[in-house]
């Protein structure tokens, strides 16, 4: 398994969100290509980043935060929020990212997913975040009827590299991952999951491990802000 450290961006700043709600947000940092160079030294083999700002308006807004991160680490990354089109998605391609994550656009735009993963393969990733089971899209903001399980499986067949699970009600929390659900999807589908929200502590990370659910990492915000999880030691124990 791969640790994923995020760096969710709002307003060219570091921050994390609790539950999803832009209105808690806390600061981590101001320089997000000093923390990428940081999670890059203590060992981690990825990075994951969130364009929050852009999650709501349906396009990129923390461009030149992204770039100066990229520009700083050797890593590989991937990126969500606000990608709608296959413009941007090829437009972010070309400048490093390794991975595009489609949220919205995988339960809107269903075909877009299907062409750039065929365009671009092992490139893409569908980010799935669920509330009560539901997706949920816009940044959030808005809760669709459709259960994540039967979203990820419309794509069983699409070619794409990645589903991000997020369970948004443990997102920020710091109250450990929803291993049930998280589990349940990966064995549901062929597409590597990784796990998101809520990853707190090595006590946490064991329990996915030990899920026995073929997941192909996890993803940790807050708890490696806040020194509740230490990066290089998280990074080397889900490798191991």
């Amino acid at each position: 398994m791969i640790l994923y450290p995020a760096i969710d961006l709002k307003d060219g700043n570091c921050v994390r969100l609790l539950r999803g709600e832009m209105s808690e947000a806390t600061v981590f940092g101001d320089d997000p290509a000093a923390q990428a160079r940081a999670f890059e030294a203590a060992g981690c083999q990825w990075l994951h980043m969130v364009d929050l700002n852009g999650a709501f308006a349906g396009e990129p807004v923390n461009g030149a935060a992204v770039d100066a991160i990229l520009g700083a680490i050797s890593i590989p990354a991937q990126l969500g929020g606000g990608i709608r089109n296959r413009e941007t998605v090829e437009s972010w391609l070309e400048k490093g990212l390794a991975r595009v994550i489609l949220g919205t656009a995988a339960l809107r735009d269903p075909d877009l997913v299907r062409e750039c993963a065929k365009a671009h393969p092992g490139k893409i990733a569908v980010g799935i975040d669920a509330r009560g089971g539901k997706v949920a899209v816009e940044g959030w903001a808005e809760t669709s009827e459709t259960m994540a399980v039967d979203l990820a499986k419309r794509f069983e067949d699409a070619g794409v590299a990645a589903i991000i699970y997020t369970d948004i009600e443990r997102d920020g929390a710091m109250q450990g991952p929803n291993v049930a659900a998280t589990a349940d999807l990966a064995n549901a589908v062929g597409i590597p999951v990784i796990a998101s929200g809520g990853v707190s502590s090595m006590d946490d990370l064991r329990k996915l491990k030990e899920s026995g659910a073929p997941l192909d990492g996890a993803i940790s915000g807050r708890a490696l802000y806040e020194g509740a999880l230490d990066p290089g030691e998280a990074a080397k124990f889900l490798a191991e």
